[in-house]
C-alpha cells in the first residue's frame, strides 16, 4: 500500500497548493490512500466545511485537525456530517466528531485513521496515550484494518517520538504535526511503523510557521499584540510524509519526507520512482 500524508494546511496559499498537489501526486505514485491535516486551513484557524469539501473533491481520503479543530464555530455541526474529518481522540467524551475512521481505498483495503493531540505545552486533553492504546486494542493492525496511521498534533518532540514507540508494531505510520516545520528524522521504528517527528506544513515557508512575519516579531519584541497573527500569501510548498506498507503484515517498508515548492530543498519517496 502507498500512503502519504501531507502535513498541516495553512491559510489560502497553502490550500491551493495542497489542492493542486493532491490529484498530481495521487496520479504520480499511484497513492492508495493520501490524508492531510486541515486545522488551519481557514485563514490560518480552523477549517470551514467548503474547504472540506474542496479537500474531498481533489482526492483526500481524510482530513485531521488539531487545537484549531473548533475555531470556526460551524465545525461544531457539520463535523458530524464527514466520516472523513478527524479531530483529537483525546477531546473529552461528548465531543463533537470522532477521533478516529475508518477509510476505504480504491482497492478495497481499510486504512483506520488516528487524530491525537499532545498535552505538553498544549491544551489540556484527556491523556493521549491510554486514548490511542484503547483504540489500538479495540481495532487491531490486519485484524481489524489493514493500515493504520496516528497523526499525532503536538508540540514537543519527545512527546511524539514517545508515541511512537508506544505505537511501535500496533500502526503503520506514525507523523507529527503542528509545529509546520519538516523534520529529518524519518525512519522504520524496530517494531514496524514510519515514524517522522513533524511532516511540516502545506504554507509559504518565507514566514513564521506560514503567518505574516512582522506580528510574531512584534510580540517577541514588545510582548503586546499589535494585530492578529495573518497567514502569509507568498508562493507554497507542500510538505509531507511517504510511506510504503507491507500488504501482508500493514507495517512500514519504507519511508521518506515529500517536500515540494519554494523556499526548501525538495524531498521526493525515490523508492516509489524506481
Amino acid at each position: 500500500m502507498r500512503l502519504l500524508f501531507l502535513g498541516d494546511i495553512v491559510g489560502r496559499c497553502g490550500r491551493k497548493a495542497a489542492v493542486d498537489a493532491i490529484p498530481v501526486l495521487r496520479r504520480r505514485y499511484n497513492l492508495d490512500c493520501l490524508v492531510i491535516n486541515g486545522e488551519n486551513a481557514a485563514g490560518g484557524f480552523g477549517i470551514t466545511e467548503s474547504i472540506l469539501v474542496e479537500l474531498i473533491e481533489a482526492g483526500a481520503d481524510a482530513v485531521t485537525l488539531g487545537n484549531h479543530a473548533f475555531d470556526q464555530k460551524d465545525a461544531l455541526v457539520f463535523i458530524e456530517r464527514y466520516p472523513q474529518l478527524v479531530r483529537p481522540i483525546n477531546y473529552p467524551k461528548g465531543t463533537p466528531g470522532r477521533g478516529a475512521t475508518l477509510i476505504r481505498t480504491q482497492s478495497g483495503a481499510e486504512v483506520l485513521v488516528i487524530n491525537v493531540m499532545g498535552r505538553i505545552f498544549m491544551p489540556e486533553l484527556d491523556d493521549p496515550f491510554r486514548a490511542i492504546d484503547a483504540e489500538l486494542t479495540a481495532c487491531r493492525l490486519k485484524r481489524d484494518a489493514d493500515a493504520i496511521l496516528i497523526d499525532v498534533h503536538a508540540e514537543a518532540t519527545s512527546e511524539k517520538q514517545a508515541m511512537g514507540y508506544f505505537a511501535d508494531g500496533r500502526a503503520s505510520v506514525v507523523v507529527g504535526t503542528h509545529t509546520h516545520v519538516p523534520t529529518a528524522d524519518n525512519r522504520v521504528l524496530p517494531g514496524g511503523t514510519a515514524y517522522l517527528s513533524d511532516a511540516g506544513m502545506c504554507g509559504d515557508y518565507n514566514s513564521v510557521l506560514g503567518m505574516d512575519i512582522e506580528e510574531p516579531i512584534n510580540r517577541f519584541i514588545t510582548k503586546i499584540p499589535r494585530q492578529r497573527f495573518e497567514p502569509s500569501q507568498g508562493p507554497a510548498a507542500v510538505s509531507g510524509f511517504a510511506v510504503d506498507i507491507d500488504d501482508k503484515t500493514g507495517l512500514a517498508r519504507a519511508c521518506a519526507p515529500l517536500r515540494m515548492g519554494p523556499n526548501l530543498a525538495p524531498a521526493t519517496p525515490h523508492f516509489w520512482e524506481e
